[in-house]
């Protein structure tokens, strides 16, 4: 027998203002969803997700506006209702769980006032009811000492714990709705997981609706039980989960099942002198080692992935090799010659020679800074490159990258899709000519469609320029598509380390097992078997 509809949205045009100008983002979608049910909204960047899902809650961002259609909320019309009514309904009927839990929550206050904030303020219940709530609820979504982690800041709890404590905040109300804007993307897959589990489970357990958005297709899987694919704002095709994983009808949707055909050519085995050296390096936060004698090497023209879940070490490891953390016990080399520990003895050539892409292209970038400065600065610095060279240099790296200079040179980082910003952190790290450029989870933030160009572009241009990559990342579909040996870490320790192909063939450790096996697969019932033969348990 079919739920009774709980949302229905129907025409719905969204709008964004670029200068005087609107311009649509959603084009006339139509939506229904039933309660207890969960619709997967998939699609790549500027498709119109969150967008979409957004106004789900009657709210559009500053710069967009709801331009046409309705949103009807059990009964209530979310584009006419006053806003007191909206927001009433805001976090009580209808609650949003982000794709970042350390951005979305306050820094200075413990994670259980958080929580309570919530349901006393729409006055659902009392502050000692809702800390007893919160306590079962922390128990439900599996996070470890359920009575004592409320009383925590953020920052003393992991990414994974952070995200089930937000789930549990947004369920704080039992909400009629939850709208889940890529609660996993920044996970490992062992901590993925768990956050998969507990959302499932809470969701079912209290009979929520809950919209998923999301551009990992192995993910949208084993939550939804519809999924609805967009494109540029329109809706390419809707249907049962089953049946769009084993037909989809229009070519746009079968081009998203089959990405990630891209696979990094087997290299020869590197010989001579690494560019980069990690011997037997230990090094400590205060009193506690957080590396323990870990070794590895890189050589030019090859990529080492380093792989392992949240503090296993691995952007740790990239801090010892930049000067940031100087180790406490080994060494670094580089072609063969000891760097200086502290960043801050090391002469500019030798700062030179190692640079960064980082995670999140939208704070790595000033969203002051005009391209032209983000890619100009690191030449300046490094080349003493000025006037024409200086323009000319600039030019080549955009080109490079695959972007037109006149159309791109001065425009704001606020002016680039999410992809168009990560290879702008590329051409930043090339403006200095590096031999060695420590990729960290670079392609963790982007749909699939966008991490593919992202890889094929990094592999075109190791080969150009001789690079040598310390690709750090949890997504093991990458290590497979772009590495060429993997060291697998965990508690701070190299647990394994060999060949992509014979790593990913025959793994010896019982860890490099668990994360291959905790990869999910675009099957609905993989979750289920996975849990069925860890005994029911993440």
């Amino acid at each position: 027998m079919e739920k009774p509809v709980l949302l229905t949205i129907k025409g719905l045009q969204i709008e964004g203002r670029s200068g005087d100008a609107w311009h649509p983002i959603v084009k006339g979608v139509d939506l229904t969803l039933h309660k207890g049910e969960v619709l997967g909204l998939i699609g790549e960047s500027g498709a119109g997700k969150s967008t979409l899902g957004l106004a789900a809650m009657g709210f559009a961002r500053d710069g967009c506006r709801i331009s046409g259609g309705t949103i009807d909320f059990d009964g209530i019309d979310l584009r006419t209702a006053p806003e007191a009514k909206r927001r009433g309904l805001r976090g009580k009927r209808i609650a949003y769980v982000a794709q970042s839990a350390a951005a979305s929550f306050n820094p200075a206050h413990k994670l259980i006032d958080q929580y309570c904030e919530g349901p006393v303020v729409h006055g659902v219940m009392s502050r000692e009811k809702a800390e007893a709530d919160a306590v079962e609820l922390y128990r439900r979504m599996r996070l470890p000492n359920s009575e004592e982690i409320g009383f925590r800041y953020p920052h003393q709890v992991s990414g994974g714990q952070l995200q089930r404590a937000m789930t549990a905040m947004a369920m704080a109300c039992r909400p009629d709705l939850i709208i889940f804007d890529e609660p996993t993307t920044a996970l490992d897959v062992t901590t993925q997981i768990e956050v998969l589990a507990a959302i499932r489970d809470i969701v079912r357990q209290f009979g929520t609706a809950a919209i998923y958005i999301t551009h990992d297709l192995a993910v949208v899987a084993q939550m939804a039980d519809r999924i609805k694919v967009l494109l540029r704002g329109d809706e390419v095709e809707e249907a049962d989960t089953r049946s769009m994983l084993a037909a989809p009808r229009q070519d746009y949707t079968r081009s998203l099942w089959a990405v990630r055909s891209f696979a990094r050519a087997e290299q020869p085995p590197a010989t001579g002198t690494p560019v980069v050296s990690v011997r037997n390096v230990t090094a400590a936060y205060g009193a506690v080692d957080v590396l323990k004698n870990v070794s590895f090497d890189i050589h030019a023209r090859r990529t080492v992935a380093v792989v392992g879940e949240s503090g296993s070490g691995k952007s740790t490891t990239a801090r010892v090799i930049t000067g940031l953390l100087p180790p406490r016990k080994g060494e670094v080399l580089f072609n063969g010659k000891v760097l200086p520990p502290n960043f801050k003895a090391r002469s500019r050539e030798e700062l030179r020679q190692c640079q960064m892409i980082y995670q999140m292209a939208d704070t790595a970038l000033n969203p002051k800074l005009r391209l032209r400065e983000l890619i100009g600065r690191p030449a300046e610095m490094y080349l003493g490159l000025r006037g024409k060279a200086l323009e000319t240099r600039i030019r080549d790296l955009l080109a490079l990258i695959e972007l037109e200079p006149d159309k791109y040179i001065d425009r704001l980082p606020s002016e680039l899709s999410g992809g168009q910003k990560q290879r702008i952190g590329i051409a930043r790290a090339l403006a200095a000519e590096p031999q060695l450029i420590i990729c960290d989870e670079v392609t963790s933030a982007l749909d699939q469609i966008v991490q593919e160009g992202i890889l094929k572009l990094l592999n075109r241009l190791q080969g150009e320029l001789n690079l040598a990559y310390m690709f750090i990342t949890h997504d093991l579909a990458t290590v497979k598509s772009i590495a060429d040996k993997v060291v697998v870490m965990q508690h701070g320790a190299v647990v394994e380390r060999g060949p992509k192909a014979a790593l990913f063939a025959d793994p010896k450790e019982d860890y490099t097992n668990l994360l291959l096996s905790s990869v999910p697969e675009m099957d609905p019932d993989w979750l289920n078997r996975l849990l069925a033969a860890r005994g029911g348990h993440a």
